[in-house]
């Protein structure tokens, strides 16, 4: 397989599961995956319309899109009129602080659930506290470790140039 159309694959599968995990729209979502695959100097506007084989049009609406979430930024080279797109500083801190307030998300609807059950149907909750209690200790080893990740991440952007 050559390496443009493994990009290619790669691209499409990556950006699969960025849609789904940051809902972002398919193209937003190909864009940041093709940015994620490409060097530190990232890809001019034309470089990123061509790849992504989109309009003009969409492919500028989704590039503001990512700006304006931080997941992407831009920069210039003297005496070049181009812009090169590259992933934010913070781009990946950003998507694991979402998946911090998806588990305290998840935590707080646990919680209500418990304690919903403990007051309406006290059988059921003594008969299925167990299961709760496990799924509340699975939340909150999984939020420890992405805070331990967090933490690891800041730390190493933080150390760049």
């Amino acid at each position: 397989m050559s390496q443009r159309k493994e990009q290619a694959q790669l691209i499409e599968e990556i950006g699969l599961g960025i849609e789904e995990r940051l809902r972002l729209s398919p193209l937003a979502s190909r864009i940041y995956a093709l940015l994620i695959l490409s060097s530190y100097d990232g890809l001019t506007f034309e470089e990123i319309k061509e790849e992504i084989q989109a309009t003009k049009s969409s492919t500028s609406v989704n590039i503001n899109v990512l700006i304006q979430l931080n997941y992407i930024s831009y920069y210039t080279k003297p005496g070049d009129r181009k812009r090169y797109f590259r992933l934010a500083k913070y781009s990946s801190l950003i998507a694991l602080e979402a998946d911090h307030q998806a588990i305290d998300n998840e935590m707080a609807i646990i919680e209500r659930i418990n304690t919903f059950n403990k007051k309406y149907h006290p059988e059921k909750f003594t008969n299925e506290q167990t299961l709760g209690h496990i799924f509340q200790d699975y939340l909150v080893e999984k939020q420890e470790l992405v805070d331990r990740v967090i933490k690891k991440m800041r730390s190493f952007r933080e150390s760049e140039k």
